[in-house]
């Protein structure tokens, strides 16, 4: 078995509006990729959020009391913070410059997932704007996964990843956070070891492993490869979701 993660290069900065489904399907034929039942289109969070139009200037966003009070605990922008609580379920943890949050969609992260980092407004380069991720990032990776499905005429997967720190170590690695048509777990209980035991707690994150080896060979810099195709996923594809890699809270020893 081998697992093989491209890159589609030339991928065009993304704006507003942008067909993120034509774009996947030019660069699959400037790499001279013809698509097979099994594989998996890995998407950057960014240009999902940016085709979608998920663009906030901070010029615009007026903090509230809360923000206020909480930004200058940590020392941030207040309006930032303001995008922050809007984006998010709870305020987990706080120290200077930093915010953990329970994102509103299940998961936790430092800023809500709100971004700084190449960004540039639909072409504006002021600091000023940030990205939100993705409304639905599930939804999102279905439809692209979808349309991709009708022109090819085969069972693809679709994910969307973001990076994420980790409670328990240094560095940011790629995660899922939106998925369709591949699992997010793969349960590993009932299967025997190489010794024949038999595994009676073993649940794989499948889903985040492929996602940190497709952050690999994107980048997090300005490598400008926020797509790649995977072959030769070791499991099969179904219907999965973002909600099987969240852990239930009564289970969280680090919240």
């Amino acid at each position: 078995m081998s697992l093989v993660i491209t890159p589609l290069l030339d991928i065009p900065l993304i704006k507003t509006g942008d067909d993120l489904v034509q774009i996947i399907w030019r660069g699959l034929r400037k790499n001279s990729i013809q698509l097979d039942d099994g594989d998996i289109i890995v998407l950057a969070q960014k240009i999902v959020s940016k085709a979608e139009d998920r663009w906030v200037n901070l010029a615009l966003v007026k903090p509230s009391f809360q923000a206020i009070e909480l930004a200058d605990k940590i020392e941030k922008d207040p309006r930032l913070i303001e995008l922050v609580l809007q984006e998010s379920n709870q305020v987990i943890r706080i120290r200077t410059g930093t915010i953990i949050v329970e994102h509103r969609l299940g998961f936790i992260c430092a800023n809500a997932g709100i971004d700084h980092s190449n960004v540039a407004g639909n072409g504006d380069q002021s600091s000023d704007w940030v990205l939100l991720l993705p409304k639905d990032p599930d939804a999102s990776a279905q439809a692209i996964r979808l349309n991709l499905e009708n022109l090819n005429g085969v069972k693809l997967g679709v994910m969307i990843i973001d990076s994420h720190g980790r409670a328990w170590r240094e560095g940011v690695v790629g995660v899922a956070i939106g998925i369709s048509g591949l699992p997010g777990l793969v349960d590993m209980r009932g299967k025997r070891d190489l010794f024949g035991y038999t595994l009676r707690i073993t649940t794989i994150g499948a889903a985040d492993e492929l996602a940190a080896a497709a952050s690999l060979v994107m980048g997090q810099a300005d490598e400008a490869t926020p797509i790649v195709h995977v072959r030769g996923f070791p499991y099969p594809l179904r219907e999965g979701n973002l909600k099987e890699l969240l852990r239930p809270k009564e289970q969280d020893l680090f919240r």
